[in-house]
């Protein structure tokens, strides 16, 4: 081979060498302008869509850094994108103008304002019945009565005692009825 085509190949491979070399570094790519930058999401705002005045004569004129009339100041802007549009006006009867239009055309106008009262009575109907069946089911056995039950018996004597000796009535244990523990199939058969 020629002495000047290799050198050149020697350069040509140095260069491409280096060029791959400096790509691959995030600094070289920004510096090279081959680096992606995207739009800060933070500092994106929509504009609003331009409008021209009815009469192009009363112009106002515009004042350097003033807000733009379409789009209200930053707080509105704001109010619009956490709350949502403003509302619509509200009829006499506490719905919106457009509501109380679209119940109109279905000719719903006239409904029972009890309805709600009356599904929620049906519908707990429903559960009670369905929640006392699955109770039967998984818990076949009644309640034990809550409390204590005291012996009537007893008691009368104890009081007749206190009395005789002179002792208050609610001095002394009060006798009460032990309940027996059933076994597990106890009641079955």
């Amino acid at each position: 081979m020629d002495k000047i085509s290799l050198t050149k190949c020697l350069v040509l491979g140095q260069l491409l060498f280096i060029s791959f070399a400096l790509t691959s570094c995030n600094n070289a790519k920004e510096r090279l302008g081959l680096a992606k930058k995207p739009p800060d999401e933070f500092q994106v705002v929509r504009r609003a869509p331009l409008s021209l005045p009815p009469n192009f004569t009363q112009l106002p004129e515009p004042t350097p850094g003033a807000p733009r009339p379409q789009e209200g100041t930053t707080k509105d802007q704001a109010a619009v994108a956490v709350f949502g549009p403003r509302q619509a006006p509200v009829a006499t009867n506490g719905q919106t103008v457009g509501e109380s239009a679209l119940l109109n055309n279905f000719g719903a106008e006239n409904i029972d304002p009890t309805i709600r009262e009356k599904v929620d009575k049906e519908t707990k109907e429903i559960n009670e019945d369905e929640r006392n069946f699955m109770q039967s089911l998984i818990f076949w056995r009644k309640d034990e009565p809550l409390g204590v039950a005291v012996d009537a018996g007893e008691e009368q004597r104890r009081l007749d005692e206190n009395a005789a000796l002179g002792k208050a009535a609610n001095e002394g244990n009060v006798p009460t009825i032990k309940r027996k523990r059933k076994a597990l199939l106890e009641g079955l058969f």
